[in-house]
């Protein structure tokens, strides 16, 4: 009864993340420049990818970081997966252990939160002349000037959650046995998008086989960053 009554409220929130989310997104609809929004995912994949060079490079890490810099921090549209979401909210609630639930919720929350923050970083880029000649400085000064750092602290502890709550999901047999299953089903009712998310991130964190240390040297390297950039303006790129 006590699960139940988790996972309905996990499904509100869930529900009023996803309306938060296509609601910034239909914000931008009017936006004259909407190619700079783009800029700024495809820049900061380019240099998530450098950060961590190593765990790309790792057999045992490379699913795990591909996973995050894809389907957590990258450029992609996640319009569909929440379009999905917003159709099939009640459903998930039946259907979807109380985790795997709970990993939607944070991603979504993950979402929501990197399109609000990238929303201001974009402003803050043409206040200051630069959309289109992005580099480190001109993203420094950019970051800077927007002051979100509670943010900032709640987008690296959402990639935390999300990455302990999928190991979580990896010691559960039934999870991966009813991914499968769902595969063909999901496609045919238009929830594509939303299973290859589960299943990419399931597989990923199978493969790896333990999280924690690659955990652990996500959230060192982004907290490390985050302190740097707000406390020097002069903040060098690590690692080049």
């Amino acid at each position: 009864m006590e699960n139940d009554r988790d996972k309905e409220a996990t499904g509100r929130a869930l529900a009023g993340c996803i309306a938060e989310a296509r609601q910034l997104r239909a914000g931008r609809a009017g936006d004259p420049m909407p190619e700079d929004y783009l800029r700024l995912k495809e820049w900061q994949a380019a240099r998530l990818a450098r950060t961590y060079a190593d765990l790309l490079a790792s057999e045992r890490y490379r699913p795990a970081a591909e996973f995050f810099l894809s389907d957590l921090y990258g450029p992609k549209d996640f319009r569909s997966r929440d379009e999905e979401l917003a159709r099939v909210v009640p459903v998930m609630v039946r259907v979807l252990p109380a985790r795997a639930l709970l990993t939607l919720l944070e991603a979504v929350k993950m979402d929501t939160l990197s399109e609000s923050l990238d929303t201001d970083m974009v402003l803050a880029l043409r206040r200051g002349g630069r959309r289109k000649a992005l580099d480190w400085p001109a993203y420094v000064a950019a970051y800077r000037s927007c002051a979100r750092r509670p943010d900032r602290e709640l987008q690296i502890a959402l990639v935390d959650k999300i990455g302990r709550t999928l190991d979580r999901l990896t010691r559960m047999p039934l999870i991966h046995l009813s991914l499968k299953l769902m595969s063909g089903p999901a496609r045919l009712a238009g929830l594509g998008a939303l299973h290859d998310f589960l299943q990419g991130g399931f597989d990923a964190f199978s493969f790896m086989k333990g999280a924690d240390e690659f955990l652990a040297i996500v959230m060192q390297r982004e907290t490390a960053l985050m302190q740097e950039l707000f406390a020097n303006p002069d903040a060098r790129e690590p690692g080049v």
